[in-house]
């Protein structure tokens, strides 16, 4: 059976004809992902039968409670990637200081960052999960990375990813030539391709964002909504559907599926935080992933993969989807961000006219 499809090793092998002086270990750390991901799969699978379900008694450096299969992925992601030699250290959304590799495991030439699992607020309620992860060359291989090791903008990644938990198990990868979906076959235990070269539509009708912050957003993110909500007669010319699931991973899937737009901008909620996800490991790998795909990624004032990172955990406003609305939402922000916004559905020209108005 195995002959009548790729494997995801098998695909790897392939990319590495496009790169004749890569060695093999780029393909072994994203093998060593994979083998992660399955076995995260397996336990969000079982659920309340391993008494996997629920919230544990800690907080990540986020100040953000975990969830209990939040530790279990962290150190599924960590114990089933550090034994290769691959890798000069880790960085997870759960652990506040990079992570040492034990003493008795080579260093290799590799750095790791990664989410174990995003969404995490949605498996009591059985909404699909999933883990996020990128790859970075690391300064001084054969050498534990130092924090300022990572440090480095999203157009530095090698390789980037997710695992999408869901009704199938799906890995989807970008090496820098395209994005490419694998779904696993459980009878075989084997990651198959199923979708190749993925592109998002440049235009669409649907876009993401948490209506409930409305009121902390700015100016050119209520213009953008706004207009999407007055559908045909609006100065868009067509309806719109919204869309949330609150799990960046499943909204990324959605994107790369059907088109879309994705955004959690910065808003006044918290001013100590400019943005609500995080540079390396939530945004970075999405960004690269989205743009390999022929869509755009952005704050709403810079391409996401230009961002120069300051912090392990640096947050930022996150944009990303469909190449021609990212681009309208970032000429509102040019041009309509630093002055007041009157909504077109309730001004006198808009949806809701006063009559005789």
């Amino acid at each position: 059976m195995l002959a009548d499809h790729t494997t995801l090793a098998q695909f790897l092998i392939e990319e590495r004809r496009h790169h004749p002086d890569a060695g093999g270990d780029l393909n072994s750390v994203v093998l060593d992902v994979a083998v992660a991901c399955k076995a995260v799969a397996n336990r969000v699978a079982l659920g309340a039968l391993r008494d996997g379900l629920g919230r544990s008694d800690h907080t990540n450096v986020q100040g953000e409670v975990q969830y209990k299969l939040d530790i279990l992925a962290n150190e599924l992601f960590l114990r089933l990637t550090e034994r290769g030699g691959r890798l000069a250290g880790a960085v997870s959304e759960e652990l506040e200081e990079p992570y040492v590799l034990p003493a008795e495991y080579g260093r290799g030439k590799y750095l790791l960052v990664f989410d174990p699992l995003d969404g995490s607020s949605n498996i009591d309620v059985n909404v699909s999960v999933g883990s996020i992860f990128s790859v970075l060359r690391a300064p001084e291989p054969g050498k534990d990375a130092t924090a300022e090791d990572y440090l480095q903008p999203g157009t530095e990644q090698v390789c980037a990813g997710y695992a999408l938990y869901g009704p199938a198990t799906m890995l989807v990868l970008t090496t820098g030539r395209g994005v490419h979906a694998f779904t696993l076959d459980p009878a075989l235990g084997e990651f198959i391709l199923t979708r190749e070269s993925i592109q998002v539509p440049r235009e669409t009708g649907e876009y993401a964002i948490n209506s409930s912050n409305r009121r902390f957003w700015e100016p050119a993110v209520r213009r953008y909504v706004d207009e999407c909500l007055a559908g045909r007669s609006g100065p868009r010319h067509r309806d719109f559907n919204m869309r949330w699931i609150a799990s960046l991973v499943a909204e990324t899937h959605r994107i790369l599926t059907r088109g879309g737009v994705f955004l959690y901008p910065r808003d006044t909620k918290d001013p100590a935080k400019p943005g609500r996800l995080r540079l390396l490991y939530e945004a970075n790998p999405v960004a690269f992933l989205i743009e390999q795909a022929g869509g755009a990624a952005s704050t709403g004032r810079e391409r996401i993969l230009d961002v120069a990172p300051t912090g392990l955990h640096q947050r930022v406003p996150f944009i990303f989807g469909s190449a021609d609305e990212v681009a309208l939402i970032d000429r509102y922000h040019r041009e309509h961000n630093d002055h007041p916004y009157d909504s077109p559905l309730y001004g006198e020209r808009g949806l809701f006219r006063v009559a005789g108005g």
